[in-house]
């Protein structure tokens, strides 16, 4: 039986505040890596250099504003289209928020001034994110953690 712990605001937040932080370091970062390695992307994945008004690493940043989405994604409520249509959403607004928010407000120009050498690597990592997010998600939820604990304590029992 599932706890009715599993599904409570403050799990959906602490779980979607994880799989978003996660979700950086492991598909935003890794896309715009590959990206960077294919030529599609200006600078590397992963960078040092800081940014204002915390002087903190930009790979820093990026992890926290990706936690913060990702709490948003956790109390969203479930779609019936599944993952894909959740991580399609989730990354679409994230590339949303980049573009139109972040951004100006960092000052500099709305989706990278229209320029698509820097569009495309932005999109094809924010998009990681999102499916990124909502399958990692997925995977931490306490749900699932019981049933691979049911299944692999049957494992053990027939071993």
């Amino acid at each position: 039986m599932i706890p009715s712990s599993a599904n409570a605001p403050g799990t959906r937040i602490f779980l979607g505040l994880v799989a978003g932080a996660l979700s950086v370091l492991l598909c935003h970062q890794t896309t715009y890596q590959i990206a960077y390695w294919l030529g599609v992307a200006t600078h590397p994945a992963f960078r040092m250099a800081v940014v204002p008004p915390f002087n903190v690493p930009v790979v820093v940043s990026l992890t926290f504003w990706g936690a913060m989405f990702g709490v948003i994604v956790g109390l969203t409520p479930r779609l019936p289209g599944g993952l894909l249509l959740r991580g399609l959403l989730a990354g679409v607004l994230s590339l949303l928020m980049a573009w139109f928010v972040v951004r100006p407000m960092a000052g500099h120009a709305v989706a990278f001034g229209w320029k698509t050498h820097m569009m495309i690597p932005s999109a094809l990592a924010n998009l990681a994110w999102g499916y990124g997010v909502v399958l990692l998600q997925r995977l931490l939820s306490p749900r699932c953690l019981l049933q691979r604990s049911r299944a692999w304590a049957q494992h053990n029992l027939a071993t």
